[in-house]
């Protein structure tokens, strides 16, 4: 793996949003609309006399855990798209560039991005509604990271279905991760599900995060589920990994590529 190769293709794929203003508002505009309508909902739930508890805070800090699931998905997914909208995606893969540098970079691209929503969301958020990401505590950093490797397993499973559907199918690049959102107990306790559903909620590293999030944020700590969520995460890359690399192989000999390429 060069990471000279992986370098130059974070930079084409940060150079995108310099030269395209429009493109920002993926970056900036959507995850401010998110927080300003849960934000304000928020507010007036807490307001006297509605014997809500104030613990309903969390859902401020659900849509900032979302976002940023959401962004470390897109990163990769929306890298691949940018490629094929624009025809290049043979040139890359004429290049000497790697399969693993191509989705080592697009992982990276996931970085920036949700590192940059991130940062800019809990500014909003304190800003606003006077909501402190940081009352976390010490599990905000791996909880972060685990959020950030469930991004990157949907990121590569979603392109992987990319590549073997093509372009005609670039829908599931929303699609992936609202999928997953009902039973990830992202602004609701597992509690709130259905029994026969709960277990496949909590074979979701994401529902391990959130719920991990609102304990913590009543004092808790959040311990056991940063193992399962960690390890469920471990899982799921190497499935998405192999996945990515048998559809792959398949696209290339069957020539898939070269309709995704020019569609």
């Amino acid at each position: 793996m060069n990471l000279r190769r992986i370098w130059a293709l974070v930079l084409r794929y940060n150079y995108v949003y310099r030269r395209s203003a429009i493109r920002l508002l993926e970056v900036f505009f959507w995850p401010a609309i998110d927080l300003l309508v849960w934000g304000f909902l928020t507010l007036y739930l807490e307001q006297p006399g509605r014997e809500l508890p104030s613990g309903v805070a969390f859902l401020v800090g659900a849509v900032i855990f979302w976002d940023i699931l959401y962004r470390s998905q897109q990163g990769i997914t929306l890298s691949f798209l940018e490629d094929v909208w624009s025809r290049n995606l043979l040139n890359l893969f004429t290049a000497p560039v790697r399969v693993t540098e191509f989705v080592g970079a697009t992982c990276v691209v996931g970085i920036l991005k949700t590192l940059v929503v991130g940062l800019y969301l809990t500014a909003l958020a304190f800003f606003l509604y006077r909501f402190n990401l940081l009352a976390v505590g010490p599990t905000l950093f791996p909880l972060f990271v685990n959020l950030l490797l469930t991004g990157w397993a949907l990121g590569i499973a979603t392109t992987a279905l990319l590549l073997r559907w093509g372009q005609a199918a670039e829908g599931i690049a929303w699609a992936v991760p609202f999928a997953i959102q009902p039973f990830s107990a992202v602004f609701y306790p597992v509690s709130a599900l259905p029994s026969w559903l709960q277990p496949v909620a909590w074979s979701i590293p994401a529902t391990h995060v959130f719920e991990g999030m609102r304990l913590a944020l009543r004092g808790g700590f959040a311990w056991n589920h940063l193992v399962y969520a960690t390890l469920l995460n471990l899982v799921y890359l190497v499935l998405a990994g192999s996945l990515f690399a048998l559809l792959f192989a398949a696209a290339r000999e069957k020539g898939l590529l070269v309709k995704i390429g020019t569609q």
